[in-house]
């Protein structure tokens, strides 16, 4: 589980931003984790007006993850960093802190980055409540903790624009990749995060295997020994087909379907895309997907990494929430993550939206808001920290929010704006 994020210097976060699991109520949705004195919650809103920077947050953790999995084999001409763009931040490394349970031990990774060195890299643990060093690098000088010889191949292989923790998941040695697995098992849904990506990325796999006869391709997707576990594969689909009547009770079923489409390299290329059976009265049509509303394909693509997520106690990134979806279905899905029933391996969900109605659904230390600075940096803090005094259990967070209490609203009262636009004289 996440317990705690902080990034400075990354896109509109200039100054450092905190973003704590940490819960302030010992109740049943937070889970307890005993090593670290405290429990955390699984599940952060964060909130605030149109370009404060609410997606900024996510954006770095999305690269964090992505730079794990990508710097030792993309990283070659220079490191795809986004500083602060103004003043002199855009010469300055940009800098991540990532703290993780991991079997109810805490892990810290640190690291700080420039568009063409590594500065920095760490990674420590706590397995009896001291901090311990897995490995530390100052530039590609890397000190490595006793007995971690099955790493030592990293120096080798260490360059100035890749990560020590991407060279260590050659090898198989048990703590760096049960922390570099955790880290790969977050997933990014809603607007894309990644902006050097010129189209998005499709999420549509994930949920295909879900309805699709298991094939052996991905066995821990079921966490079976044998992944054609014929009972196994039904349980999940039926859960799977559950989430996805959710949004559309018309929906009987789903059809795959596989197209042969010729490359001109060879081999042609297997196109799998899915058709929704609708039945009315008595009738079973499949419709094509594209022609499914906007809101039906947004749930659609999120059945498969919510509920892979859901088995395995993974981090889900989601980007405007509210867009496309209606709002007893945002509610349900942060009812999914919040409810141990639903969510026994302790996944967490870290959304951002516009939508003030959920704040009906979160706790007080679920909610995260963001406001612009003068300078165009992001205010990034916990709700308590913007209303200037402890929040109280009985609050109404919604009515709180839209009465300005709590700051992190668009300013539209402004009088050069409101006469430009012809609304005053």
């Amino acid at each position: 589980m996440l317990i705690r994020f902080e990034v400075e210097n990354f896109r509109s976060i200039h100054e450092p931003a905190e973003l704590s699991m940490v819960a302030v109520d010992d109740r049943a949705e937070a889970r307890a984790f005993p090593k670290f004195g405290a429990s955390l919650v699984p599940v952060a809103g964060v909130f605030g007006p149109n370009a404060s920077g609410k997606s900024n947050v996510l954006a770095a953790l999305a690269w964090l993850r992505s730079a794990v999995q990508n710097s030792l084999r993309m990283w070659d001409d220079e490191i795809p960093v986004e500083p602060f763009a103004f003043g002199d931040a855009h010469g300055r490394d940009s800098s991540f802190v990532l703290e993780l349970e991991i079997d109810g031990v805490r892990f810290e990774y640190l690291l700080d980055v420039g568009r063409h060195r590594v500065s920095y890299e760490a990674l420590f643990h706590y397995p009896e409540g001291r901090r311990r060093r897995i490995f530390e690098r100052e530039e590609n000088e890397l000190t490595l903790q006793r007995g971690l010889g099955a790493v030592s191949g990293t120096r080798a292989l260490l360059t100035d624009r890749s990560l020590a923790l991407s060279i260590m998941r050659r090898f198989d040695e048990p703590t760096t990749s049960a922390f570099s697995r955790a880290v790969l098992r977050m997933s990014a849904l809603g607007k894309p995060l990644d902006r050097s990506r010129r189209y998005p990325v499709t999420r549509i796999q994930s949920t295909l295997q879900l309805f699709d006869v298991p094939d052996g391709d991905d066995p821990q997707l079921f966490q079976v020994e044998e992944p054609d576990d014929e009972p196994e594969w039904r349980s999940t689909r039926q859960e799977a087909m559950a989430l996805l009547r959710l949004a559309d009770l018309g929906v009987a079923d789903v059809l795959i379907e596989e197209t042969r489409i010729e490359s001109g390299r060879g081999e042609p290329v297997l196109r799998r895309t899915p058709k929704l059976i609708h039945t009315a009265d008595a009738d079973r049509l499949p419709f094509e997907y594209r022609d499914e509303s906007a809101g039906t394909q947004t749930w659609f693509e999120l059945i498969g990494p919510v509920l892979i997520a859901l088995r395995h106690g993974g981090i889900v990134l989601f980007d405007e929430l509210d867009a496309s979806l209606h709002p007893t279905l945002t509610a349900q899905l942060i009812k999914l993550f919040a409810l141990r029933n639903s969510n026994p391996h302790g996944a967490q969900l870290l959304f951002t939206s516009h939508d003030t109605n959920l704040l009906n659904h979160l706790n007080r230390d679920e909610v995260w808001l963001t406001e612009k600075s003068a300078n165009g940096s992001t205010r990034f803090a916990a709700l308590s920290d913007f209303a200037g005094e402890r929040v109280r259990r009985s609050t109404n967070l919604e009515s709180s929010y839209l009465s300005g209490r709590f700051g992190a609203l668009p300013d539209v009262s402004r009088p050069e704006v409101l006469r430009d636009l012809g609304l005053i004289g």
